[in-house]
C-alpha cells in the first residue's frame, strides 16, 4: 500500500516508516503537520492515510479535523487516526462521515502491538471500520441505554463488531461457531431496528448506534 503519514514526533514517524516498510508497505509521504497532510494527499493520492489526532500548530485537534476534511472531499480515502487518550468523541465523529467504512481509530499504544496494528490498516484499507478495543470497552462501561435490548452476549458481540472484527473473528474470540455470530447480529441488527440495507452497511449503522449511545 502507498500511505502518507502525519505525525509531528520525529521518532514515532521514523518509527512507523520502518516498521510499514518490512510489511511491504510504502510511505510516499511522511509530514509533520496538518497543512503538510493535506498537500501530501493531493499530490501523492495514496491508498491509505494515517495521522496523529494532535499535530502543529496547536497540539489540540488539527490532525482529526484534517481527516474530517478529507473524508468530505474524498469519502472512500481509507483514514486510520492515531490517539494518544481515549476520546470516544473522535472515533463519533469519524464515522459520522460518509458511510462510516474505510476508517479507523486506535490509541497509539496499539502500535506495539505490531501484528494488531498492521491488521487494522489492512482492514480499514479494505473497506472496513475499527475502533480500538479500549474505547470500545469504556464506550461500553459508560453508555448503554440504545442498547438495553439486547442480551450481555449480544453486546458483546456488538462490541467486537465496532472493533472492526469478522464474523470468523469474533467466532475465534468467544470461541462459538460462526453461524452462532452470524444469528447473534442478525437478531443485534433487528433489535436496534435499523432499516434494510446492504449487510455491510447495517453493521457500520449498528457500529455508530453503539458509539452514539
Amino acid at each position: 500500500m502507498r500511505i502518507v503519514l502525519a505525525e509531528d514526533s520525529v521518532l514515532l514517524r521514523d518509527g512507523l516508516v520502518g516498521l510499514l516498510g518490512r510489511f511491504g508497505h510504502r510511505v510516499v509521504a511522511a509530514v509533520s503537520d496538518r497543512d503538510g497532510l493535506q498537500q501530501a494527499v493531493a499530490e501523492h493520492d495514496p491508498d491509505v492515510v494515517v495521522t496523529d489526532v494532535r499535530m502543529p500548530p496547536g497540539f489540540q485537534d488539527e490532525g482529526l479535523r484534517a481527516a474530517l476534511e478529507l473524508r468530505r472531499e474524498r469519502p472512500r480515502l481509507p483514514i486510520l487516526v492515531l490517539s494518544q487518550y481515549v476520546e470516544t468523541r473522535y472515533a463519533t465523529e469519524l464515522l459520522n462521515v460518509g458511510d462510516g467504512t474505510h476508517v479507523g481509530y486506535l490509541l497509539k499504544d496499539r502500535i506495539g502491538h505490531v501484528n494488531e496494528f498492521i491488521d487494522a490498516l489492512r482492514r480499514v484499507a479494505e473497506g472496513g471500520t475499527v475502533v480500538d478495543p479500549e474505547v470500545v470497552r469504556q464506550m461500553l462501561r459508560r453508555h448503554r441505554d440504545p442498547l438495553d435490548a439486547l442480551t450481555a452476549r449480544e453486546r458483546e458481540v456488538l462490541a467486537l463488531v465496532a472493533e472492526g472484527r469478522s464474523n470468523l473473528a469474533i467466532a475465534t474470540a468467544l470461541n462459538v461457531a460462526e453461524a452462532s455470530v452470524a444469528k447473534h447480529i442478525r437478531n443485534i441488527l433487528s433489535k436496534l431496528g435499523l432499516p434494510p440495507a446492504e449487510e455491510t452497511h447495517r453493521r457500520v449503522l449498528a457500529v455508530l448506534t453503539f458509539l452514539r449511545s
